[in-house]
């Protein structure tokens, strides 16, 4: 007898959204998490020093901003708040200056110096487009896009290195700062797509910003979870699946798994050569968190820092390449590529009055168990001394302790796994059907799916409709 129309494992963002969809188009859906709370990605957890509270994994959300999956699930309605900073992101350099992304694009390109002009050029036809093009790359590489001359365009430049984009620039500060947003792909700088990556969130900043979620990022996970209740979906927490046959019979099961924890699920329901293809699942470099309550804000020595709710630490773009090229090789940088938040910029009911949240991670490589403050901290030395006398609290959690929180950061690799070679096109397995696993009735949805990495929800957005389309 089938009890539910679709069992979802997995309450972080993707599978939140899945079940959300699911059930607002009258399917009856059930959830089951293994840990206490939901949230995955998307989880808020207190200091133990007073009320304060911090973001465990995600904490600035570009593309949950423009996120067509939340907007369609009305998100908002259910308490989410977007709280953008005054501006979206800067970065620093030792010298004390600093380049700044702000909303409008003109302030932006006048900072930059004789870059003024490229910078323009290079943004503002595509910001021009922004739905189109956002529409695009918040869904699978291998389609037929929505809108096929705007993702052709963007394709003919975002393609390209990071190394080999920013040779249209002279300025080291925006050199710099487009380092700095490329470094969010985890790979070394001279690797193709790295160039799209790091364009697509300054486009994003410009667009939509890159705010923080009111409360903490657990309110995205909250609303969702809203939705899901209010169309009669239930939610089990405490609840590890350890196998497919565990799970109560339903017409579509959706699995916000990685490919290795998809293989160990599935057991004997996976011919041996699929399963080959999902173990070579590869899994990129990873992070080290660390978690601040401050009695003040961050003392940065660039007055723009402290309006900015995202902060890049790594100075010029050659030490930044140089820092992922050896984070990636599996040794750590004395300088890692580290990027700081501060809710509390945009959002003061983060912390009591008067005191900040920092929100910090280091680039590591996968696997590593070490604590890294050494080298994060000595990032916020550098260009903001003095922080360290304003610590009231302080988390830290390494590469191998994110992947005992959460086993999708296999490694500590808190993105699914690696952009490098195909895996930012082919994501998972099939190229033309990214959600669709080799068991009938099975689907991934997963930040190993398209379009990967971030709490936007819309891998689990597009697997949902990979069902309905299925007649799930």
């Amino acid at each position: 007898m089938i009890e539910y129309d679709a069992v979802v494992v997995g309450a972080g963002p993707n599978g939140l959204t899945a079940a959300a969809r699911l059930a607002s188009r009258g399917r009856r859906v059930l959830v089951l998490e293994r840990a206490p709370a939901i949230g995955g990605g998307a989880r808020t957890e207190p200091f133990r020093t007073g009320p304060a509270v911090y973001d465990v994994c995600s904490a600035a959300h570009p593309f949950g901003a423009f996120s067509t999956a939340f907007s369609a699930l009305g998100l908002q309605r259910y308490g989410l708040e977007w709280c953008h900073p005054r501006l979206p992101l800067a970065h620093p350099f030792d010298d004390g200056s600093a380049a700044v992304l702000q909303r409008d694009v003109a302030p932006t390109a006048a900072g930059f110096g004789l870059d003024r002009d490229p910078y323009r050029a290079l943004v503002e036809p595509f910001l021009a487009r922004w739905p189109a093009l956002a529409e695009g790359l918040l869904g699978p590489l291998l389609r037929v896009p929505p809108h096929p001359f705007v993702m052709a365009r963007f394709g003919l430049t975002g393609l390209r290195s990071a190394e080999s984009l920013v040779r249209r620039f002279s300025e080291p500060a925006t050199r710099g700062l487009f380092a700095g947003l490329a470094a969010h792909s985890y790979l070394p700088l001279d690797r193709l797509f790295t160039g799209g990556l790091g364009l697509s969130l300054g486009l994003a900043a410009h667009a939509v910003g890159w705010p923080v979620a009111g409360g903490g990022s657990q309110a995205i996970s909250d609303a969702l979870a809203a939705v899901i209740g209010a169309h009669g979906g239930e939610i089990v927490t405490g609840h590890e699946v350890r196998t497919l046959y565990e799970l109560p019979p339903a017409r579509a099961t959706l699995l916000d798994v990685t490919p290795h924890q998809f293989v160990s699920l599935a057991g004997g329901r996976l011919p041996n050569g699929r399963a080959r293809r999902f173990w070579r699942w590869r899994y990129g470099a990873a992070a080290f968190k660390a978690d601040y309550l401050l009695s003040g804000p961050v003392p940065w020595t660039n007055e723009q820092c402290r309006q900015a709710g995202t902060v890049h630490l790594g100075g010029r773009f050659e030490d930044i390449a140089s820092a992922e090229r050896a984070t990636v090789s599996g040794t750590m940088a004395d300088r890692p590529f580290t990027l700081v938040v501060q809710p509390s910029v945009a959002d003061p009911s983060r912390a009591p009055a008067g005191q900040h949240v920092v929100w910090a991670y280091s680039h590591v490589p996968n696997g590593d168990g070490a604590d890294r403050s050494p080298q994060l901290e000595g990032q916020l030395d550098r260009f903001a001394p003095g922080w360290r006398d304003l610590v009231v609290e302080r988390r830290v959690r390494t590469a191998l302790d994110l992947q005992a929180y959460n086993p999708n950061n296999v490694g500590g690799d808190i993105a699914g796994g690696s952009l490098g070679r195909t895996q930012l096109v082919v994501r998972p397995w099939a190229p033309l059907h990214p959600y669709r696993t080799p068991i009938k009735g099975v689907w991934l949805c997963s930040a190993s799916t398209p379009p990967g990495a971030g709490a936007h929800g819309m891998c689990g957005w597009h697997a949902a409709g990979d069902v309905l389309d299925a007649g799930g």
